[in-house]
């Protein structure tokens, strides 16, 4: 009757995965993607060809920062929920960045006051 709760280590083992470690250090941060949102379209370049990237590196979500394998499979992306919720996150406010960081924990550049005429 009893027994272990089939669920219990569920989300312990869900994050020891060898591609979820690698995943959260290969994302652009949201300031990132944002500050590349936020050029200008002729600055923008066409993607290059890559043979390691899925679909040679030509089928990418700016949003989300993810590389797709074929056209259906991004246009499918472009109408799930988590695709939408990022595209809103981008066109909102700038998210904060390192320096906003650092200022606030006090480790930002130092106020000296007002600069004084030397002699």
């Amino acid at each position: 009757m009893g027994g272990k709760c089939p669920h219990r280590n569920v989300k312990k083992r869900r994050y020891s995965h060898k591609t979820h470690r690698r995943d959260k250090f290969l994302v652009k941060g949201d300031d990132m993607v944002y500050d590349q949102l936020k050029k200008p379209d002729e600055e923008k370049k066409p993607l290059p060809v890559d043979e390691d990237l899925p679909g040679m590196g030509q089928y990418y979500c700016l949003h989300c920062d993810r590389y797709f394998a074929n056209v259906a499979v991004r246009d499918e992306h472009f109408k799930t929920k988590r695709h939408k919720k990022r595209v809103k996150q981008m066109m909102g406010p700038a998210p904060h960045t390192q320096l906003d960081a650092d200022i606030a924990s006090g480790m930002g550049m130092p106020d000296n006051g007002p600069k004084l005429m030397s002699m």
